[in-house]
């Protein structure tokens, strides 16, 4: 709790921040300015001497490598430029280039180019970042007139224009040019930068075929591991009554029946040498993604939180494989393919990640043309990977289609920011799910959840800015471990006066037949390891006919990714119960009481939520206060079940967040729906400050969202560490004994 409390105290006092943008962008002040500017071309020796972890918005994404020392927080200090530089950097900013955070010496063998507002980089560095359009300076966001240029390379095969590899290899043989821009007259209306002008195809079918050598391969390796296993793939299925004996002259309403599934981990986690599936001995054995990055680069993301952005997608980039294939959309006031479905290789990461780096902010919101962009690549796409998601990430309010960018008009018809034919019931069939993530104070957290919810996917509640990477890092260790698609949980009364009451199971599709003998649950797609809890109620009849009574049996289906193979668990999980004539006291079963109380505090959470939305604050802070009591009061809490200490935390988080209007209106809103996203699926979310698998409320993190997670926390943008690192426990299973 002291912990909590000091990293919002950071986070109030910017005490986290190693960087700070002004706000008011630097003008020329008069075009004498320019004339007097200089513009030179000096050689320097490449060092490798990282002053921070962050830099301005045009960040580079190249992987970096710092000394122990340059891991190690530092207090940071204020500089005369406007930066916050670290006690452990240079003593003169101009040393380093803020591009790729190396030093440079005038002298030494490499070009540094000077723009006329007097900041300097590597010339590499800044013909890169300019390549796409952008005339700011990263420092000062000054708009410069001139601009380094570098012709094409040529001899090059395939017309590929030549790429800056990410370690900036010791080769010279470069032709170098300074182009001197016309002087348009500055356009403060101006808000789409050239980037979303240029021309597009009609048709999105340009993606990047996928390895077929590399499928052939997977399939290899599955069916030899498959021989040696025959448990490998398989689904665990448990079954657990509420109690185990019913006596048979009594009759037993709502009778609760829980079902566990949990899923396997051949394709997760650590293999038997110790190796992750993000290790590239290891990643033939997953199914491969086809991920969209749906990116907001509206005027608000600009500065740290642009930098930050590109950081997170640079370390999504690093760990794709090269079966995966990754297209980025930015938006803001209208939408922009950067490049279509791309296989991660060396070549097609280093091209997404200069044109991510590219990127700048401006204009408004609009999430709804984004998204049409986005399921567009996954709808046109010519050719499939197993997985396939989008990640849409917004700091504010879609401006479009929602309101008006007057103001007007405004609509809560969140339904109509997402395409139709990634809807759930949008009838085409596709399971792409939309994980969204709002980021900071002023996103519109109710239309982020709707998109999520409606799709299929999770929001995710980004409160402090340098959590971004390991919220995307947590959602992708997730998307790279999926060992199970299309599961389905089907139950069928096995006692002929026995009727199915109601089935639980959150935001997953049920179905009960009309005669209330078979029900279904839709489970979809589950990662590695990762579980579900559904709960089955049935009224238990009178029975005196003999000593024991079969209630349900539960069989599950599912689609192996890799083998693309439907796979049916024929035995049946056949739940029984005991029907003597008396019994004593019966002992009620604690993994059902477990889920009852996740099922009452998510009830309570939404009730919650309702009442503050019509603006009763007091009430809703009363309804998570009430069901705090009545958890403290169950089974599970006298024994000291973590999931019922997590829950009443989390309530109790809640409560502080719904204080006053002006409190849950900038955080309590979006924290809420985060945790009711996290429940209803079962799945893991970034809620407020924390990803920490060891946080109470960090609930469902599966071992490779915390392998992710900790790669995120504990690296730059070098090589993985090679480490066996602690995994979660998810909240079903019991703790483990010191």
């Amino acid at each position: 709790m002291m912990g909590s409390k000091w990293r919002k105290a950071k986070l109030a006092l910017g005490l986290n921040m190693s960087l700070y943008v002004p706000h008011q962008k630097l003008e020329d002040s008069s075009p004498s300015s320019s004339s007097s500017s200089t513009t030179s071309i000096k050689h320097h020796h490449d060092a490798a001497n990282v002053p921070s972890r962050f830099s301005s918005d045009a960040v580079p994404l190249s992987p970096v490598s710092p000394s122990c020392n340059e891991c190690r927080p530092t207090t940071p200090i204020p500089s005369s430029s406007g930066l916050w530089v670290s006690k452990s950097s240079p003593k003169s900013s101009k040393r380093t280039c803020s591009i790729c955070l190396t030093a440079m010496k005038p002298g030494q063998g490499h070009a540094i180019f000077t723009a006329e507002c007097s900041h300097s980089f590597h010339f590499r560095c800044i013909t890169s970042n300019v390549k796409h359009g952008n005339q700011i300076c990263p420092v000062c966001r000054a708009k410069w007139k001139e601009i380094p240029f570098q012709s094409p390379a040529s001899g090059l095969p395939n017309g590929r224009s030549r790429i800056n590899p990410a370690d900036w290899p010791q080769d010279d043989a470069w032709m170098t040019v300074v182009r001197r821009l016309p002087s348009p007259r500055l356009d403060s209306t101006r808000q789409i930068s050239s980037l979303f002008h240029a021309s597009e195809p009609g048709t999105f079918d340009d993606d990047e075929v996928l390895d077929q050598q590399h499928e052939t391969t997977e399939e290899n390796i599955f069916a030899e591991d498959a021989t040696k296993n025959n448990s490998i793939g398989a689904i665990e299925v448990k079954t657990y009554p509420e109690v185990s004996a019913v006596p048979r002259a009594t009759c037993h309403n709502n009778f609760a029946i829980l079902i566990h599934l949990k899923a396997p981990r051949t394709s997760g986690g650590l293999n038997s040498r110790n190796e992750t599936i993000f290790s590239p001995m290891t990643q033939n054995s997953r199914a491969p993604v086809d991920l969209v990055t749906v990116l907001d680069v509206s005027g608000s993301m600009a500065g740290t939180k642009l930098a930050l952005l590109k950081r997170a997608m640079g370390f999504v980039m690093q760990h794709l494989g090269p079966s995966d294939r990754l297209s980025v959309i930015a938006f803001s006031s209208t939408a922009r393919r950067l490049f279509p479905l791309r296989r991660m290789t060396e070549t097609g990461r280093q091209e997404a990640l200069q044109a991510v780096n590219s990127l700048t902010s401006n204009g408004g919101t609009n999430i709804a043309e984004g998204l049409r962009k986005g399921a567009k690549v996954i709808v046109d796409r010519k050719w499939k990977n197993p997985v396939g998601s989008i990640i849409l990430l917004s700091d504010g309010q879609d401006t479009y289609t929602v309101t008006s960018p007057s103001g007007t008009h405004s609509r809560t018809d969140y339904k109509s920011l997402l395409p139709i034919s990634i809807q759930r019931d949008g009838g085409l069939g596709l399971h792409i799910p939309v994980h969204a993530f709002g980021f900071g104070a002023d996103h519109d957290a109710a239309s982020m959840h709707s998109i999520s919810e409606i799709s299929g996917g999770t929001f995710s509640f980004i409160e402090a800015e340098g959590v971004i990477q390991d919220a995307f890092a947590q959602c992708i260790g997730g998307l790279l471990s999926v060992v199970v698609q299309e599961a389905c949980v089907k139950v069928e009364c096995a006692h002929p006066n026995l009727l199915i009451n109601s089935i639980k199971a959150g935001s997953y599709r049920t179905s009960v037949t009309a005669d209330a003998k078979a029900g279904s649950i839709d489970v979809g797609d589950l990662y590695a390891e990762e579980e579900r809890d559904f709960l089955v109620t049935v009224n238990v009849p009178v029975d005196e006919s003999s000593d024991e009574m079969s209630l349900l049996k539960v069989r599950c289906t599912y689609r192996d990714p890799i083998s693309k193979e439907m796979v049916s668990l024929e035995e049946a999980n056949e739940v029984k119960i005991q029907r003597p004539a008396i019994i004593g006291q019966p002992e009620v079963s604690m993994e059902v009481d477990r889920q009852r109380n996740r099922l009452r505090a998510a009830e309570a959470m939404a009730e919650a939520r309702a009442a503050a939305e019509h603006g009763d604050l007091t009430g809703a802070v009363s309804l998570l206060e009430s069901c705090c009591r009545a958890l403290s009061e169950t089974i599970c809490a006298r024994a000291g079940d973590r999931l019922c200490v997590a829950l009443c935390a989390e309530l109790k988080e809640m409560q502080e967040r719904m204080a006053n209007r002006r409190v849950y209106e900038s955080s309590g809103r979006a924290y809420v729906l985060s945790g009711l996203s996290s429940h209803s699926w079962q799945r893991a979310t970034a809620r407020g400050d924390s990803t920490d698998s060891t946080s109470l409320v960090q609930a469902y993190q599966t071992p490779t969202m915390t392998d992710m997670v900790t790669r995120s926390q504990t690296m730059f943008f070098g090589n993985p560490p090679q480490r066996k690192l602690r995994q979660a426990q998810s909240f079903p299973a019991r703790p483990q004994p010191r």
